[in-house]
């Protein structure tokens, strides 16, 4: 399921249009928001009990124009409209998702979705993006509106920054269209058909062997919460109230990292693990195979096990540690983070000690080993730190 969004006139439709040739599904909300409320459905008689008789037109269509400037400008009389509207094109959009086909790439082309904060509902955002100045001129010679009516419509719209926060996939059109389809293409082949495939048969895309530490990343915590809302929204139901933390070093502001975002999931028992499982799977995030544990730092010898899934996503590399709360494991994880974001000296021998580790490892799990002799340290300095400090489980630090 992806949602597809843009500013008007950034070049969505072409966008949409591209990816239907590749063989995905289009489902297209303005469209279905245009069907729920034709002559004879229940949208329509709805719409007519709110705003009364004056919003027909002579023949029973919607007076499209009379309606909206019923709506313009209030805020409660527009949200009485999207009551009517937006639980018809909800249902409508899932009858139309399960009719495509479990093998299907579904693509929602939601106008508003930034606007209505439907990110997390999807397993990857597209938003496509392009200058104030092209976008004005593309309304006026495609739609026929004046430039005051195109930087209206637009001004009514969300931001580009508020757009930018949704999106998992940003691509930017403000070359040629064959360019666009190129990029468009490359994005179904090498990301959108991947994950598919890796969803249909619940396995995690493998981030390589190889080691690559890059540079801090100002754009990880954004990355961080997209991917925690989505947990969160799968969640609401078997799991009310998940708390879900960004960890690891692309969650310490200038440190140096592997390109993969850690995520921890609390939970009160493994059982309870076990059991959203496969929630967290139709999410994106299947559960890794095999038995995984945590030192128990500072107890010689003892471990914790857990739950560890990754994504299907092949173009965001994740691991999601499912924890029990309160465990060893669990309270390392953010005391650690909540140490190196508060003791620059720590984080920045850390990212030292990085770079020694980097050129001696040419692979990930080597260099993990590498890396626990520090950790054994890191958990005592950690610790010193809390209790001098007054940390506890839970607090920003």
């Amino acid at each position: 399921m992806v949602g597809l969004t843009g500013g008007i006139g950034a070049g969505k439709s072409a966008v949409a249009g591209r990816l239907a040739r590749n063989g995905a599904v289009v489902i297209d909300a303005d469209q279905l928001a245009r069907e729920v409320v034709e002559p004879g459905t229940g949208g329509l008689a709805e719409i007519v009990d709110v705003f009364g008789p004056a919003v027909l037109t002579a023949d029973g269509a919607l007076d499209r124009p009379a309606l909206a400037a019923k709506v313009f400008g209030d805020d409660e009389a527009r949200r009485r409209l999207e009551g009517v509207i937006h639980p018809r094109v909800r249902a409508r959009t899932a009858q139309l998702a399960r009719a495509a086909g479990r093998d299907a790439i579904v693509v929602n082309d939601v106008p508003l979705l930034a606007e209505a904060g439907l990110a997390a509902a999807f397993h990857l955002v597209i938003v496509v993006e392009a200058d104030r100045d092209r976008r004005v001129r593309r309304l006026i010679e495609t739609r026929g509106m004046t430039a005051q009516e195109a930087a209206a419509r637009m001004a009514a719209q969300a931001g580009d920054d508020r757009r930018r926060a949704a999106a998992d996939v940003l691509l930017d059109n403000n070359g040629a269209l064959d360019d666009l389809h190129a990029r468009v293409d490359a994005l179904y082949r090498d990301r959108l058909r991947p994950f598919d495939e890796h969803l249909r048969l619940r396995v995690s895309a493998e981030p390589g062997r190889d080691l690559r530490i890059v540079d801090p990343d100002p754009t990880w915590p954004a990355q961080a919460e997209r991917l925690a809302a989505r947990i969160r929204h799968a969640l609401r139901a078997d799991a009310a109230g998940a708390r879900v933390e960004h960890i690891g070093s692309t969650a310490v502001p200038g440190l140096p990292a592997k390109d993969i975002i850690d995520l921890m999931l609390g939970v009160r028992t493994l059982d309870e693990a076990d059991a959203i499982a496969g929630t967290l799977g139709d999410a994106g995030f299947p559960r890794r195979v095999g038995e995984w544990i945590d030192n128990a730092r500072g107890i010689p010898g003892e471990t914790w096990p857990k739950r560890l899934h990754g994504t299907a996503d092949p173009g965001r590399p994740v691991n999601l540690h499912v924890r029990v709360t309160g465990s060893p494991g669990w309270r390392f994880a953010l005391l650690m983070r909540d140490h190196l974001r508060a003791v620059p000296q720590a984080r920045d021998g850390y990212a030292a000690e990085k770079v020694t580790w980097a050129r001696q490892h040419r692979d990930r799990f080597s260099y993990g080993e590498a890396k626990e002799p520090w950790f054994d340290a890191e958990a005592r300095a950690a610790d010193d730190w809390a209790e001098a400090t007054g940390w506890q489980p839970g607090e920003r630090a």
